[in-house]
């Protein structure tokens, strides 16, 4: 599909586009960008809930580098897709480093841009990586946030068919092969937890990056660090919300990005204090890395703590925290 340069201009593509405008916003604090970048009515949808505010963007952002003024993030991919011709969809992950403790996590975020301005947009961070380094409780760390809910696209239907059209719109048709390989993994490995099949899809020396700052190795490294998330929302399942595909040699080839959203009920194994029986809502992301037809890494985020700000949320024992979400 020929993307018009209004989708992109003043840079040279959308990837360079994402990257120069992030740094610009993050690294050189250019906060005031936001409202050139972003439209007055942009949402985000966030662990914590949607906003439809550009300002709450504003603050939030502020309030993020102040908290955190010795970190800088750079973009680890971007695999980005266009919607129309004058729009396009990436999702760029971000690998976040302290710079004098070498302490990193990451961050996703999905973005729908229409002649150069943020109109939707999806991000997760593992927050969970930042509790762990600081040695605080996730739990604990959890207390300081307030679970908002969703809104807009997200409380709507999955997609009937996300090869064709997803949250973010029409789809061009590209790299077939390797999106119904994705989406048939997840519906067998994730969903009907088929587990054996991992090595159906993925090669023997798989990679997973996830959330803790967890790199988890082969296959059964694979189905383990699956069953560790699943066995709190036994019943669970995973809708396909949106993809996107790309080939780049600066990011080592075919890749294809997933949105999904993740709706169980915690009655299962207490990972996230005592069980509540209520139904929870976790968007996530990840991005799948191909070679030669075959899986050979992932990088599977979603926010653990506001996960759990979510659950202690419904067992009301969760004290009203500030109501940033992004």
């Amino acid at each position: 599909m020929s993307l018009d340069p209004v989708a992109y201009q003043p840079y040279a593509d959308p990837d360079d586009f994402i990257r120069e405008v992030t740094d610009l916003i993050w690294v050189d604090r250019s906060i005031s960008f936001i409202r050139e970048n972003y439209e007055p009515d942009s949402i985000v949808h966030g662990a914590l809930g949607t906003s439809i505010d550009r300002d709450e963007v504003i603050e939030g952002t502020l309030m993020r580098i102040s908290s955190t003024p010795d970190r800088v993030g750079q973009a680890e991919d971007v695999i980005w897709e266009a919607r129309g011709d004058d729009a396009f969809l990436s999702s760029h992950l971000v690998l976040s480093g302290h710079l004098l403790t070498g302490a990193h996590s990451r961050t996703i975020a999905n973005c729908l841009y229409r002649r150069g301005r943020m109109v939707e947009e999806w991000v997760v961070r593992d927050t969970l990586a930042g509790a762990l380094e600081s040695g605080i409780d996730p739990d604990e760390a959890a207390q300081a946030y307030t679970f908002r809910g969703y809104s807009g696209s997200w409380t709507q239907p999955a997609p009937a068919d996300p090869i064709v059209e997803g949250d973010s719109g029409p789809r061009p048709d590209e790299h077939r092969a390797e999106v119904e390989k994705v989406i048939d993994m997840i519906t067998t490995v994730w969903n009907e937890r088929d587990l054996q099949k991992v090595e159906t899809y993925f090669e023997r020396d798989l990679v997973l990056h996830t959330v803790g700052n967890q790199v988890i190795i082969r296959p059964e490294g694979y189905r383990r660090a699956l069953l560790r998330f699943l066995e709190s929302f036994p019943g669970g399942q995973f809708e396909i919300r949106d993809i996107q595909t790309n080939y780049d040699v600066r990011y080592a080839g075919l890749r294809v990005a997933v949105v999904w959203k993740f709706v169980g009920t915690y009655n299962g194994k207490p990972n996230y204090g005592p069980i509540t029986g209520k139904p929870v809502d976790v968007l996530g992301i990840s991005q799948f890395t191909f070679h030669q037809g075959a899986l050979v890494k992932e990088v599977r985020l979603w926010d653990d703590i506001a996960l759990r700000a979510q659950i202690a949320g419904m067992r009301d024992d969760q004290p009203v925290g500030p109501a940033n979400i992004y």
